[in-house]
């Protein structure tokens, strides 16, 4: 099992309800894509940090293997919500993979 997870802050210039609309947005977007990419097990996105956070938003998901966690950030439905409804709103982005 391959982990991906992924903070995102979001762009100083957004108001708090553009944040709001915009983390609803990844959220929707992403855990939307559960069934529809081969390999990917599990996706859940973390939207309401407590106060101590200084990311906005969280993604968790899990894949089969290396190889189908490739074929995800590849994959035309994932790279549609990535440049519709992720790219175009943060600033900062930190990824971790590893393997469980």
């Amino acid at each position: 099992m391959v982990k991906h997870i992924i903070l995102w802050k979001l762009k100083d210039s957004l108001t708090d309800g553009e944040k709001e609309q915009v983390k609803d947005g990844i959220k929707e977007g992403l855990e939307g894509l559960k069934g529809k990419i081969p390999g990917l097990v599990d996706i859940k996105v973390q939207t309401k940090g407590l106060a101590s956070s200084n990311a906005d938003v969280m993604l968790d998901s899990a894949f089969e293997s290396e190889e189908a966690l490739r074929g995800y950030a590849t994959h035309p439905a994932h790279v549609k919500v990535a440049d519709t409804k992720v790219r175009p709103y943060t600033e900062i982005r930190l990824c971790l993979d590893f393997c469980e």
